[in-house]
């Protein structure tokens, strides 16, 4: 048991992995869960990138301004993102989309090679020369053990009042990937740390002269 005149949650979000052992070896060695964090390093280069919602779509567009082609894998027969996101990467000629795909395998031993993939409707496997794989299906923000304390919304990311890092806890205040669903990056989860950090600076100042 801690106790505290106030608390700062900064547990961060994790993201959403395929499963799969070769995704784990190669992790930093050509499998990544950011694009716009990694995508540099595979400059001209061809890549995949899994998912179907607005967050994969916008990552293989940002990709197809950097590499030279865009395989995006998705396991249905249609996408979850919205019109005008499903839209962008159906018309730019650098991004190849392959329906009722998932992966089988990626292939490498010190890094990423290529992917085996399969067609979930035919069992037909089929393999796709790439440097680069990202895996964009979603973030579990790490908050569970506050579930029952503290507002959230239904993904759990934690609720804040608009304009401050307060949440339904008085003292209580969250920062970062731990109530951040839209930007997920390290300046945008710096940047609101300095804001709950001023925040409890506030409220133990607040605190002290009751």
């Amino acid at each position: 048991t801690i106790h505290a005149d106030t608390v700062l949650i900064s547990t961060g979000a994790s993201a959403k992995w395929l499963g799969i052992e070769s995704e784990t070896r190669l992790n930093g060695k050509g499998v990544s869960a950011c694009a716009v964090c990694d995508g540099f390093f595979f400059r001209g280069q061809e890549v995949a990138i899994v998912g179907a919602g607005d967050t994969a779509c916008e990552e293989a567009s940002y990709l197809s301004n950097i590499c030279s082609k865009v395989y995006m894998l998705i396991r249905k027969d249609e996408m979850r993102a919205s019109q005008i996101m499903q839209k962008r990467v159906m018309n730019n000629p650098k991004i190849e989309i392959l329906w009722n795909t998932e992966t089988d395998e990626i292939l490498g031993d010190e890094e990423v090679k290529g992917v085996r993939i399969f067609n979930n409707k035919t069992g037909e496997k089929s393999e796709i020369a790439i440097s680069g794989f990202f895996v964009a299906i979603g973030h579990q923000p790490n908050t569970g053990i506050f579930k029952d304390f503290i507002h959230m919304d239904d993904a759990g990311y934690i609720k804040t009042i608009p304009g401050s890092t307060k949440t339904n806890v008085e003292g209580v205040f969250a920062c970062g990937d731990a109530q951040d669903n839209i930007y997920r990056q390290a300046v945008t989860a710096a940047g609101t740390g300095c804001m709950a950090a001023l925040d409890a600076e506030r409220y133990l100042a607040e605190f002290e002269n009751e």
